[in-house]
This record gives structure tokens, sequence and C-alpha cells, in this order.
């Protein structure tokens, strides 16, 4: 049985007010470290301050990505838009990459030039806020793409949290530069900036794993697996197929009963095999059932396992 994606997804406004959230937060802190660091002549709250204001972009592109995977399913979408979504993640995960090189190199050329940076205590403040707002809003958005698996909201999620890291590394040169340190700054910001890679290119590799129709992970197929097993009316199964599309993940198999059951008694089974998938599952999933008569042909070419 075949359940199409419905109306707009329960997770949508959860996701639009955090990103609001996140919108406001970056264009009042992009504006205090532009502002303050031009003052202060710190050029790491510079960085710091464009690097916030990037964040707004890389919201308004979830914000778009999260309107359209919403839309119901339609006869040129079948599946729905959830990779929509999807694509808005990757678009996220390319800005954290690219962020994230930004900050180790500037970093790393200003060590490399041996310059000193001794900010005042006025960036230490400003940067203490940014790091304690950043944070707040990271787990605010990581608990809403948790909650609902959206993988542009887990890329977002992280493009706070990178916020939050690059004040790090302004802290440690504030700190640094009080205690007579002039290098701090640039050594935390190449280590802040490696961190940010990392978390966007692991963001790309999930993206890239949906797209190019990759299956759920080991644990969901084997929790799949084991609430097919239960259904006592079905002797076995085979072709267990999976993808995601956006949050929505798709299974679909065939299973095999007595031969002897009327249609009507088959079609039960499929809803009770459908009903399982998804209470293993523990959230929406389409479920697509193929039952097959449990005769000595299927059996012997239609072995049990997955494809």
């Amino acid at each position: 049985m075949n359940v199409l994606p419905g109306k707009t997804q329960p997770h949508s406004d959860s996701g639009i007010r955090v990103t609001l959230f996140g919108i406001v937060i970056n264009v009042a802190l992009s504006l205090i470290k532009l502002i303050v660091g031009v003052f202060a002549g710190s050029v790491a709250l510079v960085a710091d301050g464009i690097h916030s204001a990037s964040d707004i972009a890389t919201d308004l592109a979830v914000l778009g990505g999260i309107r359209l995977s919403s839309k119901p399913a339609d006869p040129s979408h079948p599946y729905g838009h959830g990779r929509y979504e999807t694509l808005a993640g990757g678009l996220v995960a390319g800005a954290l990459i690219l962020v994230g090189l930004y900050i180790a190199w500037e970093a790393g050329s200003a060590l490399y030039a041996r310059q000193e940076v001794y900010p005042g205590l006025v960036v230490v403040l400003v940067a203490t806020v940014s790091v304690l707002a950043n944070e707040w809003i990271y787990r605010r958005t990581i608990c809403v793409a948790r909650r609902f698996r959206s993988p542009a909201l887990h890329a977002n999620a992280w493009h706070h949290r990178s916020d939050a890291l690059s004040s790090v590394a302004v802290l440690i040169g504030g700190f640094g530069g009080l205690l007579g340190w002039g290098h701090a700054d640039q050594v935390a910001g190449i280590v802040v900036g490696l961190m940010v890679v990392a978390a966007g290119a692991k963001t790309v590799r999930d993206v890239l794993h949906e797209l190019v129709e990759g299956s759920l992970s080991r644990v969901d197929l084997e929790m799949i697996q084991t609430a097919i097993e239960r259904v006592s009316a079905v002797r076995s199964w085979h072709a267990l197929r999976t993808r995601s599309v956006g949050r929505e993940p798709f299974v679909d198999l065939h299973v095999l009963v007595d031969p002897t059951l009327s249609l009507l008694q088959g079609h039960r089974i499929s809803m009770q095999v459908e009903e399982a998938v998804k209470s293993a599952c523990k959230r929406p999933v389409n479920v697509m059932v193929h039952v097959e008569p449990d005769t000595p042909e299927l059996s012997e070419h239609n072995r049990p396992g997955t494809s």
C-alpha cells in the first residue's frame, strides 16, 4: 500500500519560527560586531561580523527550502517536494565550507605575517555575547532538526554553531591579547576554521547520499526488517528497498503469504506490515507492500533479503 505525502508538513511552522529567530539574532550580532570591530581595530571581530551576516543569507535559503518542501505532492512531483529542503541543506553546507576556509585562511595569513592582535575588553564582551546567543539558537535549531529529521535545519544549526565557534576564536584572541600573547587569535582561528569545514563536509556527504538514492541507515533497516518478521502472517519477504525524499523515508518490499488466502485477507496483511514498519520508524513514512503467494516457485526464486 502506498501513502503519498499529504498536506503541509507539521515541522514547517517550527522550522520557520526558529529560522526567523536566527535571522533576528544574526542581524543584531552582525551590526554590533562590525561597528565595535571597526572602532576597536579588531580584524578578527570584523571577520566574525561578516560571518554573522553570511548566516542571514543561509537562513533565507533554509526558509525557501522549507516553504517549497512543504508543498503537497502533485502530478509533476508525485513523491512530494522534500528534495528542495535537501538542496537547501546542501547550499548551507557549501557556505559552511567556504566560511571555514575563509576563517582558517585569514588566521593563517595573519599568523604567517606575524601580526599581533591585542583587542580590548569590549571585544571580549561582544564575543562572549555572540557565543552565548549563537549557542542558544544552535540548540533551538538542532532540536527542531532532530525532531523532524530536517537536513536543511540540521545544516543551518551547524552554521549557527560555526558562528559561535568563530566567536570563541575571537574570545580566545581577546583574552590572549589581554595576557600579552598577540597570536592567540590566529591559532584559535585556524582550529575553528577547520572544525567548520569538517562540519560542512559531513553535511555535504549526507546530502549527496540522499540525492544518489542512498538507502536508510543500517539501524533503520534492521528495525524495519525486525518489524516485518514480527507480522505472523508473513511467511517470507524480499526486495526491501528504502530511500529518503527530504525528511520523508520511502519503503517498498514484497511479502510472501499463504496462497489460499483471499484478496481481502492479503490486503489486511499488507496493512499490518505497513503499520509495523511505521511503528518501527517512529516517524512519518511512506510504505509500499506487494503481496505474493508463497508457492514453491516463488519461494525458491525470491529468497529473503534486501536489494
